[in-house]
Parts: C-alpha cells; sequence; structure tokens
C-alpha cells in the first residue's frame, strides 16, 4: 500500500472533525466502552486500534488502519430510514476508498461479545485474502 497509504491516514479530516472525534472519545457509549476494551492494546490479533477516529469527513467508531477496517457500532438512532441510507452510503463511500466496515449493534456487543470479535477476526481473514 506504500508510503502514500500511510500518510492519508486520516484522509484530510478537518480540524473541526478531530474535535468532535474528541468529544465522543470522552463520551462514549457502554458498548464502545466494552468494545474497547477488547481492541485496545493490539489485544485482537495484534492489530491496533484507534477509537473515534477521524477519516476524511467522518468519524469511525473504530478503526484499523493496517487493513483498512472500520468497525461502526449502531443503536437505536441507527433505525430510521434517513439514518439508514445514510450509514450505506457511508458504508459505500468508504468502499471505494478500499476501507471495509463491519456493523453491529450496541446490543450484540452487550450479550454476544464473542460472536463480535469472531466476526471481526474473520473480517479480518477476508480482508488479509484480498491481499
Amino acid at each position: 500500500m506504500g508510503n502514500s497509504f500511510n500518510r492519508n491516514l486520516h484522509m484530510n479530516a478537518s480540524g473541526r472533525l478531530y474535535q468532535y472525534a474528541r468529544e465522543l472519545r470522552a463520551d462514549q457509549t457502554s458498548a464502545e466502552e466494552i468494545l474497547w476494551q477488547q481492541l485496545r492494546g493490539r489485544k485482537l490479533e495484534g492489530l491496533k486500534f484507534r477509537r473515534q477516529h477521524p477519516l476524511v469527513e467522518f468519524v469511525a467508531d473504530f478503526y484499523c488502519h493496517e487493513k483498512r477496517l472500520v468497525i461502526e457500532l449502531d443503536g437505536a438512532v441507527h433505525d430510521s430510514e434517513n439514518n439508514k441510507d445514510y450509514d450505506q452510503a457511508r458504508t459505500n463511500w468508504l468502499g471505494e476508498l478500499n476501507i471495509m466496515v463491519i456493523r453491529f449493534r450496541n446490543h450484540e456487543i452487550h450479550q454476544k461479545l464473542d460472536f463480535v470479535l469472531n466476526e471481526i477476526r474473520n473480517c479480518v481473514k477476508e480482508i488479509e485474502k484480498k491481499f
């Protein structure tokens, strides 16, 4: 992926977006906290994840730059048609940048954490097959 990939870690995110990401990190949901405890410090497959990470005009809940993987946690606010459309458009747009997006519901983090972690591992394996 080369040096240009590394230089574009944040893909030209604005300063305003960095501030918003900082605020989100300070006010994370319980599901985000639970998953972060499983991802931080390279606990999952030795991969470095960042939480509330700016990417162009979005803030990803969790981002692994090495694998170009975004993990999004969705609560009830994502159930409206407008938000579903926005989420899908965002997923498609990130896909055009060769960034894979995997989504989980907050209740999955609370009730099926092992399942979620296995799904993330499977996603990483799929990404590795492509490269």
